[in-house]
């Protein structure tokens, strides 16, 4: 165990936490200083202040616009003095505007806990590739009918779905990495994958399960340069192109997705399947040498799609976004992303316990720290200190309850080479009739040391 003692305050962001969010806060030149309901006044409550205090209210566990309106009037916070508003001010704020404010704070933030992440990446996940990736919808809960406008809807209304969230979260520094808020909880979260990726360095790994499964997908990625992992989708069709080896109860070789004219993918991908008792697993992946991506690495780095799940349970539950403040669209966006940023802050400050008490970050009770860490901070005390040297005896360090994964050990001398000259792409066919990319050179397997191109 590391000791933490002689760590000065500006080292640890949890023993500060509020006063890092102050930080990019008034840094920031992307909150709205008018908004039309004051337009012809002066304004009494300065942006500032508004969008800081709905900050404040979700990292200390308020649930509602009351208490935001509260910590104004009120209590007072990060040196500002109370304000005389009345809580229909505060509301009428609120959905007046703000969302595309607390969005790029969002960034801001994300950008700002890059650096004081380095030293706790996780690096050793997949160090062929540049950065590591899940990607997953979730729709946000039902809005409560308790709320003035919605006590008129039947349950079972679509229009108290608020939507859904379509993300991308970064494995490595356990970090969202890109949120894109879709108004129709129904709408397919393919329609919005290819925006999350783009911004991605090359040779991202991409991981994602069945809902983004298609042919023309996993070409778009392979296309641009990205490793990705997924599934294989029940009664797919393939041809196998060769097999690096095979028994009776594993098999791990090439193969072309599609084996009829009508649906085929362009290129090649790899398949590796075990089977452990009596279920059977399937991965497909573009990264084609397995020594480069083992089977056993294959299954562990899928299992921690599983990252992302969690990460959403984090802000679902944990940090109560499923306790809605109001009906209103952009007040769902303003708490969505406010929620957001303080799940960046609590993640990156996991990771950081982790790394002094050298535990797993998992090992670390995510809903402990949402509760305990905000309190401690708020009393001027160093939760990563108290946690990294007492953390186990009071519980919030203690062994995860993850699934250990299960593979067949392959002896490397078991693999047949991949003679020379065997063809890895062909003209792609989609049912779904979508179209790739504009055709780019290409490196995507590196091993072969030839650029290649769609035909």
């Amino acid at each position: 165990m590391n000791d933490t003692e002689n760590l000065k305050p500006e080292q640890t962001l949890a023993q500060n936490i509020e006063g890092f969010l102050q930080e990019i806060v008034e840094a920031s030149e992307s909150l709205p200083n008018t908004n039309s309901y004051y337009a012809g006044r002066p304004i009494t409550l300065p942006a500032l202040v508004l969008w800081s205090s709905v900050l404040v209210s979700v990292l200390r566990g308020f649930t509602s616009q009351l208490a935001i309106w509260r910590i104004i009037t009120w209590d007072g916070f990060w040196g500002h003095t109370p304000y005389e508003v009345s809580d229909q001010t505060i509301y009428n704020r609120l959905s007046d505007g703000g969302s595309q404010a607390m969005r790029h704070l969002f960034y801001q933030v994300r950008d700002g806990l890059k650096a004081r992440l380095e030293p706790y990446t996780q690096t050793s996940l997949a160090p062929f590739a540049s950065g590591v990736y899940a990607i997953d919808g979730s729709t946000l809960d039902k809005m409560g009918r308790y709320l003035p406008q919605l006590r008129a809807i039947a349950n079972g209304d679509s229009r108290l779905l608020p939507g859904k969230m379509v993300a991308l979260f970064d494995l490595r520094r356990q970090q969202w990495a890109e949120m894109i808020h879709l108004e129709n909880p129904n709408q397919n979260d393919k329609t919005v994958a290819q925006d999350l990726v783009d911004n991605l360095p090359k040779q991202s790994l991409i991981l994602a399960d069945l809902g983004f499964f298609g042919f023309a997908w996993f070409d778009y990625l392979t296309a641009k340069g990205f490793w990705w992992i997924s599934r294989l989708r029940e009664k797919t069709s393939y041809e196998v192109i060769h097999t690096y080896y095979k028994s009776p109860t594993y098999f791990d070789g090439l193969i072309w997705l599609g084996k009829y004219r009508a649906d085929q993918a362009a290129y090649a991908v790899r398949l590796v399947q075990f089977t452990v008792g009596s279920v059977q697993y399937q991965y497909i992946t573009n990264v084609l040498d397995p020594q480069t991506l083992p089977l056993r690495e294959i299954a562990l780095l899928y299992a921690r799609r599983w990252d992302i799940e969690l990460a959403f349970k984090m802000v679902k539950q944990y940090l109560k976004l499923h306790i809605l403040w109001s009906a209103k669209t952009e007040v769902v966006l303003l708490q969505l992303w406010a929620v957001l940023i303080i799940s960046q802050m609590l993640q990156a400050i996991r990771l950081e316990i982790a790394g002094l008490a050298e535990v797993d970050p998992f090992d670390i009770s995510m809903p402990l720290l949402t509760e305990y860490v905000p309190k401690l901070a708020l009393e001027g005390k160093n939760p990563i200190q108290m946690i990294v040297n007492d953390g186990r005896r009071v519980g919030i360090i203690r062994p995860s309850r993850r699934i250990r994964i299960q593979t067949p050990e392959i002896d490397p001398a078991m693999i047949t080479p991949l003679p020379e000259g065997v063809v890895l792409i062909r003209k792609p066919r989609y049912a779904q009739r979508k179209s790739l990319p504009k055709p780019i050179p290409l490196r995507c397997w590196h091993f072969f040391h030839l650029p290649i191109t769609l035909p």
